[in-house]
């Protein structure tokens, strides 16, 4: 029954988003939750199951209702103050990986930190690195500093409320790496976006009306953070990837290189300092 009223809301997952709804709500791990099928479960319980199911079905966020996401391996807490991680973000989490391999005690920042989780995956998988992160939103930052914890990193990550990289402007800082997944898509796309993303906070999404605003805003700072040789890594929205790299260039980066998401979108910007 779940499984079909999640289908005739349009939601191709439903079997997989009905399991793990009950999962949920019984706070049981998948190999738990089959041994228990058979046993009664109390009326609460499925009373708080089938409200999460009718939440899902009118086009709340999966994730919003379990209150968590995956990413990068690691776990996260999700709240509709903060973006939801994305599997596309991966790749920008990947190629700073990438760029900090073979440094001993790299200093990393990443810009509008939403959830943290690029912060938090960069730190609990590059464990030599000393991870900074910002975020205008109060609350994105309450999140983020959660997640830290969750994941066992937070003695390696200093959190600052700040437009972009003004503070850390302002304390005379520099990075080897800075990363950011800035909000991107133009203003008149987002009334066309699912119901599900129209949740997710609209700081978050709104990118201008071209989408590029917020790179403009954050390329030149980000020169200003580097060290030289370091590097800057962006994601950026289907279409974006020339134009962010243009800029890139015209602001004095070099070696520029744009990697594809899983789908074959370019989906990461990079550059490097000199």
């Amino acid at each position: 029954q779940a499984t079909e009223r999640l289908g005739r809301a349009g939601k191709a997952d439903g079997r997989f988003e009905a399991e793990l709804l009950l999962r949920s709500a019984l706070v049981e791990d998948r190999a738990r939750f089959f041994t228990t099928l058979d046993d009664e479960v109390d009326e609460a319980l499925l009373a708080k199951y089938w409200l999460w199911l009718e939440e899902r079905a009118s086009g709340k966020p999966l994730q919003h209702i379990v209150g968590r996401q995956e990413f990068m391996g690691l776990e996260f807490m999700v709240t509709p103050d903060v973006l939801i991680p994305r599997p596309d973000t991966e790749m920008a989490v990947e190629a700073a990986l990438l760029l900090l391999r073979g440094r001993e005690r790299p200093q990393v920042v990443d810009i509008a930190t939403g959830s943290g989780a690029i912060a938090v995956a960069l730190a609990y998988h590059c464990p030599q690195a000393q991870v900074w992160a910002t975020d205008i939103s109060t609350a994105a930052l309450a999140i983020a500093k959660q997640n830290a914890l969750l994941n066992g990193v937070s003695e390696r990550l200093t959190f600052v409320e700040s437009s972009w990289g003004e503070k850390l402007l302002a304390q005379g800082l520099q990075f080897d790496c800075v990363v950011s997944n800035p909000p991107y898509i133009p203003s008149g796309d987002i009334p066309r976006l699912a119901i599900e993303v129209q949740q997710e906070p609209h700081l978050a999404l709104d990118g201008g009306p071209d989408g590029l605003d917020c790179y403009r805003a954050l390329v030149p700072e980000a020169k200003a953070l580097l060290r030289s040789g370091g590097h800057i890594v962006l994601e950026v929205g289907q279409g974006q990837a020339t134009a962010v790299g243009a800029l890139l260039k015209h602001r004095g980066f070099g070696d520029i290189t744009i990697r594809p998401d899983l789908a074959g979108i370019d989906r990461v910007v990079c550059g490097c300092w000199d």
